[in-house]
């Protein structure tokens, strides 16, 4: 018989451990977890603002109907039907929704400014958590960069969901329902403007925590500066694109969807006078030209933003507002590489 072969035992394979499962991170992450209080408050309000929009959409055909006095179902002697009535209740539920929703996206830029200059900065480099993440792998700049994209990305993406969404319920442009374009809250809330503030008041918040390092003072003052910034806007609003001017009975007869900014008459010796309503009462064009004949005028003129100016007014503000948070931005980075040098 021949002997058994022996073999050696074969090695043991060392077990891989299992794998582990895979979790966000990096600085995205981590601006989004440490920061995850104001998201929810974020994403819950954009759902607010969608829910209100869809529920003006479906009053929407009611609001615009019209009625007056008693009502009786079915409708008997004369009397309005009861389904009219309850559309001039949805009138005003729905002219009440929008002016809320136009308020919202329009100041949505004094929420942010204080929210970046207390929490997104001042907060940590008040309690030291920036200085300690410095000491790790991540940079001051890294740092900053990323504590102002991940914001700026989801403020831009948000807000431009919601004016499409506003301009979208607003289609039918019925100025009696829905205000005219050049009010300060609509013009706001149905351009790029609603963006651009919102950016701009990013920045000048980070900058007001990075400048003061303290998160209530620095809220402060981002609220102030942001708050300044608006009043200044507003102000030279009428003047960011050539203005119109209209002479004759056109000046009289203008339309509500014009923004007037000045109205008057020429004297019969070529002389404008601003802000004369010489002869506006008069009816007919006869009783206008007698007028005129007494008063010794010889033309009307008004100087006006027509609707067809609200696209170069939004395209130029915004530029303006972007500007201004890129200044504010490279201001902050220019700062923050100046104290960690």
């Amino acid at each position: 018989m021949s002997a058994p072969t022996l073999r050696p035992p074969s090695p043991a394979v060392p077990s891989r451990p299992a794998p582990a499962p895979l979790r966000p991170s990096g600085l995205t992450w981590t601006v989004l977890l440490l920061h995850r209080a104001a998201l929810i408050v974020w994403v819950t309000a954009l759902l607010v603002v969608g829910v209100t929009l869809a529920w003006m959409e479906d009053i929407g055909p009611g609001a615009r109907a019209v009625g007056v006095g008693s009502c009786a179902r079915p409708s008997v002697d004369g009397l309005t039907d009861c389904l009219t009535i309850d559309a001039i209740t949805a009138d005003g539920t729905y002219r009440t929704g929008l002016a809320l929703i136009a308020t919202a996206l329009s100041y949505v830029m004094f929420p942010v400014a204080a929210w970046a200059g207390a929490a997104l900065i001042g907060r940590e480099l008040e309690n030291g958590t920036a200085q300690l993440a410095w000491t790790q792998s991540v940079s001051p700049v890294r740092w900053l960069a990323a504590k102002l994209a991940v914001p700026a990305v989801l403020l831009t993406a948000g807000t431009t969901a919601a004016v499409l969404l506003h301009v979208w319920v607003r289609r039918d442009g019925n100025g009696n329902l829905l205000g005219v374009w050049y009010d300060s809250d609509i013009y706001l809330s149905i351009g790029p403007t609603a963006v651009a503030y919102a950016l701009a008041g990013l920045a000048l918040g980070a900058l007001a925590g990075l400048v003061l390092r303290k998160a209530l003072p620095a809220a402060g003052a981002a609220f102030a500066v942001t708050l300044a910034l608006s009043y200044l806007m507003r102000a030279l609003r009428p003047s960011l694109w050539p203005t119109t001017t209209t002479t004759g009975r056109t000046a009289l007869d203008l339309p509500p969807d014009v923004l007037v900014l000045e109205h008057g008459v020429v004297t019969s010796d070529g002389r404008r006078i601003g802000n004369d309503l010489a002869c506006v009462g008069s009816g007919t064009q006869a009783q206008i030209r007698a007028c005129m004949k007494n008063s010794r005028l010889s033309d009307f003129w008004a100087t006006v933003h027509p609707e067809s100016h609200f696209w170069p007014l939004q395209l130029v503000e915004s530029g303006v507002l972007l500007a201004v948070a890129g200044a504010a931005t490279a201001a902050a980075f220019t700062l923050l590489r100046r104290r960690t040098a």
